[in-house]
């Protein structure tokens, strides 16, 4: 894969990065979800864009794990939010140490963020840093539809799209913006980067909503399950709910009502998985996410830079289209 050297330079960055040391249990647990690894497609986004228009994409790094670091700090305080107890496999940081410890600390890697983005060209500063909080803000704005979805019954999947465009994708288009502004990339280019980014994170959260039902617990790092259990808003149950009929419909309905602790949830993630695999919901999810990533793939392919430049962005792509974790 020729994305590799740039994955294996933003993982010795990210091991070399201070966050902090004393006191000990504030700055323990930023290590911690920083060293759980992940996918790391928001910093690679970033180094792949500035490598489209320089050879110096190296001057990228610290921006690029800014991202990152903004990126996992939401995801500290998402799990709270969530309860979630697991973390690409791992125990979540609220789980391990505390739900004060993880706002605190989260609240810490976001001033992080902000160190690292400094490392831009003075010039850029300006742009980069307002661009990073319009992003930011909408990443909150994402986040606070989630959860007002969690209480409704008759969310669209046009509020849908508009909810995880927040929550997920204006941030991977962010990172590809910003590669491109350190290259120095025109304005009507970033804009194109910034599209294929948006795109790529539709199809991404909705692959994420696919693996979220039918994913490899193995691969997957998460609990399979999840969002079954707790009644979440994803594309797979808004489409459930639009399609179901008769019987169908009132069996969804019945697992939907039940009070946590009530049922065996084993058996309500397997009987809301046979619902969605009869509806085929799931062939409709992938037909939509497979929609998003061509247009993801249609913008990169409307940059003004050469195919051979463009290939270790496109296997990047191509890998993301196909993953199952």
């Amino acid at each position: 894969m020729t994305f590799q050297p740039y994955l294996e330079a933003i993982s010795k960055q990210i091991q070399n990065t201070a966050y902090g040391e004393q006191p000990a249990e504030l700055y323990e647990p930023i290590r911690y979800i920083m060293s759980l690894g992940g996918k790391r497609l928001r910093p690679l986004l970033t180094v792949l864009s500035t490598n489209l228009f320089i050879d110096d994409w190296q001057k990228s790094l610290n921006p690029a794990i800014a991202v990152e670091v903004f990126h996992n700090f939401t995801l500290m305080h998402d799990d709270i939010m969530d309860q979630a107890p697991l973390r690409r496999g791992k125990p979540t940081v609220h789980e391990k140490w505390n739900a004060n410890t993880a706002i605190l600390s989260g609240d810490v890697m976001l001033v992080n963020a902000y160190e690292l983005l400094l490392d831009v060209e003075p010039a850029q500063l300006p742009r980069v840093i307002k661009r990073f909080n319009r992003t930011a803000a909408e990443v909150c704005e994402g986040q606070q539809l989630d959860m007002n979805f969690e209480t409704r019954t008759d969310v669209s999947q046009e509020e849908y799209i508009g909810m995880i465009r927040l929550k997920t994708s204006v941030l991977l288009g962010f990172a590809m913006e910003l590669g491109g502004i350190i290259a120095g990339a025109n304005t009507a280019t970033t804009q194109l980067l910034y599209d294929a980014g948006v795109n790529m994170g539709l199809g991404f959260q909705l692959k994420d909503d696919l693996l979220d039902v039918y994913g490899d617990p193995e691969k997957f790092g998460k609990q399979v399950g999840g969002d079954i259990m707790a009644n979440k808003k994803t594309f797979m149950l808004i489409e459930a709910l639009l399609l179901a009929e008769g019987e169908t419909k009132q069996k969804l309905n019945k697992w939907l009502s039940l009070e946590p602790g009530t049922y065996d949830t084993a058996a309500k993630v397997a009987a809301i998985t046979e619902i969605y695999t009869q509806l085929g919901i799931d062939k409709i999810a992938q037909t939509m996410a497979d929609d998003y990533f061509a247009k993801g793939f249609e913008a990169l392919e409307n940059l003004p830079v050469s195919s051979e430049r463009k290939r270790p962005m496109i296997e990047f792509a191509e890998f993301l289209v196909g993953r199952e974790s």
